[in-house]
């Protein structure tokens, strides 16, 4: 059988002037703006620069935490836990909490004592040792630009991260479903009675945000990890070292709308629309080949996309409604979007006796007058 190649004209997306413009100004220090699905960054300054984290931290400290223990382990509060600063839930040496508990802690209120409760549990009371197991799951990410001197992110010579990598941790920890429950909270109440608020402002005023983490010392500024979802596609940001709370909510929104302005939802293959016509013979009109389902993504408005037909010009028949004779294929680029097959509209038997009959008939007189002709 003969195959066909055909390029199909480029989709056309209007895009709005914002969505063409470049990334918004803001004053945090280091950003990073990427597409979930496929890594791509859509924005950054300073991305690989080393600098202090403050409480994302954290997200490395629940990371080991849940590859080390299961939610439901009771943990005992060590003494050093107990007194350490800053932002607390106020443990006691000797009480004892789950690790359910201490996550939601240090995730929702940030609290110190709940991230130093876990790493000595799971360092069997040396925090250094689990420190060391921070570092070497970086190491096994790919962080180039982290390393962790404390589980709290308390500013610490030699404790630093850059937007890039903390990007990229915090996809990864939102793999695990506790953690994705938790950071979507606002607040919650835990043992003892204690209730937890999150210092995150745009939870449940940014549309469609659902985490990560915050952070801030005096060294750090004020840091954030945001996620929101759209439909088909989620980003991610991260600031760090903005000059205050306000600014960097301000700075975090102004780069997640701009980075969802940055797509739209476009049908790149449509169900009912013909897209090749393959021949049947005997003098029968074309058999129309329609695609098996439709196919839609989440597409940059900024980039071209084409669709590309790859079907057969003839077939033989029989031919059921529903058999695959080709494929469709959609393109931004040369990234390929996605694909479906292109099957047949309609059933096509063969003909009869006298269908033949008639069709060589026909032929023949064609090809007679021509002669003559």
């Amino acid at each position: 059988m003969r195959v066909r190649l055909a390029a199909l004209a480029a989709v056309a997306l209007v895009a709005a002037p914002s969505a063409l413009a470049g990334p918004p100004p803001v004053a945090a220090h280091a950003y990073v703006v990427e597409n979930a699905a496929t890594g791509e960054v859509l924005a950054a300054r300073a991305p690989a620069e080393r600098l202090p984290m403050a409480s994302i931290t954290k997200l490395m400290t629940v990371l080991v935490t849940l590859e080390h223990e299961p939610l439901t382990h009771v943990v005992t509060v060590a003494p050093g836990a107990a007194s350490v600063g800053e932002s607390s839930i106020h443990l006691q040496a000797g009480e004892r909490l789950t690790v359910r508990d201490l996550l939601e802690a240090a995730l929702i209120q940030s609290a110190n004592d709940a991230a130093d409760a876990l790493a000595y549990d799971v360092g069997h009371g040396d925090v250094g040792a689990f420190v060391a197991l921070m570092n070497a799951r970086a190491r096994r990410l790919g962080l180039r630009d982290t390393h962790f001197v404390r589980p709290d992110g308390l500013d610490a010579p030699g404790h630093y991260s850059s937007a890039r990598d903390l990007t990229l941790l915090a996809r990864v920890v939102m793999h695990q479903a506790a953690v994705r429950r938790i950071v979507r909270q606002r607040t919650a109440t835990i043992v003892g009675g204690r209730v937890l608020h999150t210092w995150n402002d745009l939870l449940g005023t940014f549309p469609g945000l659902f985490g990560v983490k915050t952070g801030h010392t005096a060294a750090a500024g004020w840091c954030e990890v945001g996620a929101v979802r759209a439909r088909g596609f989620s980003i991610y940001a991260t600031v760090l070292g903005s000059p205050t709370r306000a600014q960097r909510n301000a700075d975090l929104a102004a780069l997640l709308r701009w980075s969802l302005s940055r797509y739209r939802i476009v049908a790149l293959v449509e169900r009912a629309r013909v897209y090749a016509r393959v021949g049947v013979g005997y003098g029968r009109a074309p058999l129309a080949l329609v695609p098996d389902r439709p196919l839609v993504r989440a597409v940059r408005v900024d980039r071209p996309l084409t669709q590309r037909v790859v079907a057969e010009t003839a077939v033989r028949l029989p031919v059921r409604k529903g058999q695959v004779l080709g494929e469709v294929r959609a393109f931004e680029g040369r990234r390929l979007l996605g694909a479906r097959a292109l099957v047949a509209a309609r059933s096509v038997g063969p003909p009869g006796v006298v269908g033949r009959i008639r069709w060589y008939a026909g032929r023949t007189v064609h090809h007679f007058v021509g002669f003559f002709s």
